[in-house]
């Protein structure tokens, strides 16, 4: 067996087909003709564009169009203006056009990488795809058709790109298996909304397989086996119905209210990162947005975004969202991700350092227009301010002051804005989580966002290896960390929703419906099963639970006991 990381849910049986890139090998010599060269580098990057946008319409058709937009973002990348005045001034410099391609994608890619942040890491990929597709046209290298592949195939590759993932048919491709990538990568993504099982980051997995080998793939758990037996394949074949009968019946709580099996009604909201992801909690019968990370928005771009840009992709949402509400995070950006015209200085320990609400408080120009576009915003839906990263009482009451100044300023131009707007603040430091009883008394909701409040909490870095251990969010002390905050806002009538991983654990539920836990907020793949797993429960069930749960010490007896009491 091997075992990666479950990137797509769902089994897969089939045979192999390992996919591999054909050489894209030049002659690296100097040029002559740079106006000739340039030409030529031109005239492949318009093919590219072309092909690109060709695929993006094909799979807004296909699929939709949240999945259509990692394409048309690599549209966006390929025509991005400095990218390309980089590359001719490399052919300037008598580069051959393959290598100047090469060399800018190459360090656009190592700065990308260099960040520890997923969105930024998965950037890298995405620029690694474009120089690929770039360097095929100029070679006239033909791509690889993964459309024609036959029925029951599970493709193995190192990595899955966006623009290869796009072209298979998902009635013919049953699994994913990779080298690299995580349950964020593009091609997960993509895997998810083609309803492909996928598991991604098995180490040497092209190599360990071969082609027509029959194997059982587990896109939940993250288990590959290969050559299987007759007991296991039939193991599998009948955990393959289990899930497909058991993806049906989900279909059941569209439209159904988010209930306790005993009537306790709760909000069942979605996290998206893009406005275009707002369709997808719609299609998802989410019943608002619990957390729009508004960072996608100063990315990947030359400068700041005007007050305007930002206006029209907040109001996009509230509309798409119709009356329902949309909770908006203010941008919670600092030193761990490198945008350059924001000059901002590179931290021992960013995520302890000039960040989120620290840096907009300090940045005017920043924040001013951003709170401005959501006020204006307002105007068209049910629109609430979230801010990050509060430690103390005196920052938040730094943001309704400036929020003032500015309804001073709407109602003297005579825009149009909610006056009775909601603002909140994430609940993510272990300040904001021993002041809770007094936050609940100045803030109008709180949302927990328990991967940052784990991480502070328990003073571990997650994404080090050696630490991983301790990062759990099952663990005594970071459990009381969260009752202490949901029993704080039940006491002053304050709402109280969750946006982190948490929201979406099962084995989680009963204890925050025990807690008062008033709004979950999860993917919008996940509204559903949530739903479904909060209709399992009576309140006096998960309040049983919950004290048991409660009077343990250790993580793992904690774990252990909710595993056993899952339904």
């Amino acid at each position: 067996m091997y075992t990666g990381i479950g990137a797509s849910a769902g089994i897969g049986i089939g045979s192999v087909i390992i996919v591999k890139e054909p050489s894209l090998a030049y002659d690296n010599t100097t040029i002559s003709d740079v106006v000739a060269e340039k030409e030529r580098y031109n005239k492949a990057l318009e093919e590219c564009v072309a092909k690109t946008q060709a695929m993006a319409e094909d799979m807004k058709t296909r699929v939709g169009e949240k999945e259509a937009e990692i394409l048309e973002g690599h549209v966006l990348l390929l025509t991005d203006p400095e990218m390309s005045s980089q590359i001719e001034t490399n052919i300037d410099n008598k580069m051959c056009a393959e290598a100047a391609v090469e060399q800018v994608c190459d360090m656009y890619a190592q700065m990308f990488a260099s960040i520890d942040d997923e969105m930024f890491q998965q950037r890298a990929t995405d620029v690694g795809d474009i120089k690929t597709r770039l360097l095929k046209v100029l070679l006239q290298v033909e791509d690889l058709d993964l459309a024609t592949v036959p029925e029951g195939t599970v493709l193995v590759a190192e990595d899955l790109t966006p623009s290869m993932t796009a072209s298979i048919n998902p009635a013919n491709v049953v699994g994913f298996l990779t080298e690299i990538g995580g349950k964020t990568s593009h091609s997960a993504i993509l895997a998810r909304a083609l309803e492909i099982p996928a598991v991604l980051s098995i180490d040497g997995i092209v190599s360990k397989l071969e082609n027509g080998q029959l194997v059982i793939l587990d896109g939940s758990t993250g288990e590959v086996y290969e050559s299987p037996d007759e007991a296991l394949l039939n193991e599998y074949t009948a955990k393959r119905a289990a899930y497909l009968e058991e993806k049906a019946a989900l279909q059941a709580f569209v439209g159904k209210p988010s209930a306790t099996a005993d009537g306790n009604v709760v909000e069942l909201c979605a996290n998206i990162g893009k406005p275009e992801d707002a369709l997808k909690v719609v299609e998802c019968d989410g019943e608002g947005v619990g957390l729009f990370r508004t960072e996608f928005l100063f990315m990947d771009r030359p400068q700041v975004p005007t007050e305007d840009e930002q206006f029209e992709a907040y109001k996009k949402v509230v509309e798409t969202l119709e009356g329902k509400p949309v909770i908006i995070r203010t941008l919670d950006i600092g030193g761990d991700k490198e945008i350059p015209y924001l000059g901002l200085e590179k931290e021992d320990n960013p995520f302890l350092g000039f960040r989120a609400i620290r840096l907009c408080l300090q940045r005017d120009d920043l924040y001013r227009p951003q709170l401005k576009a959501l006020l204006r915003a307002s105007a068209y839906g049910e629109l609430k301010i979230m801010v990050p990263m509060i430690s103390f009482v005196d920052e938040f009451r730094a943001v309704k002051a400036l929020l003032a100044e500015i309804m001073a300023e709407l109602d003297a131009e005579g825009t149009p804005y909610n006056k009775d707007i909601k603002v909140g603040i994430m609940v993510e430091t272990p300040a904001a989580s021993l002041m809770a009883d007094v936050f609940a008394k100045e803030v109008d909701f709180f949302s927990i966002g328990t991967n940052d409040l784990t991480q502070y909490t328990m003073a571990v870095d997650r994404g080090n290896p050696d630490v991983a251990y301790l990062y759990s969010t099952y663990n005594p002390a970071v459990l009381r960390s969260i009752e202490r905050v949901i029993k704080a806002a039940k006491a002053e009538g304050t709402m109280v929703g969750m946006c982190g991983e948490a929201a979406a654990d099962p084995l989680l539920t009963p204890l925050l419906l025990s807690f008062g836990l008033d709004e979950f907020s999860v993917s919008a793949t996940s509204i559903l099963a949530t739903r479904k797993v909060i209709s399992l429960w009576t309140m006096e069930e998960a309040n049983a639970v919950a004290e048991k749960a409660m009077s343990m010490t250790t993580e793992a007896e904690v774990q252990a006991y909710l595993k056993s009491v899952a339904k």
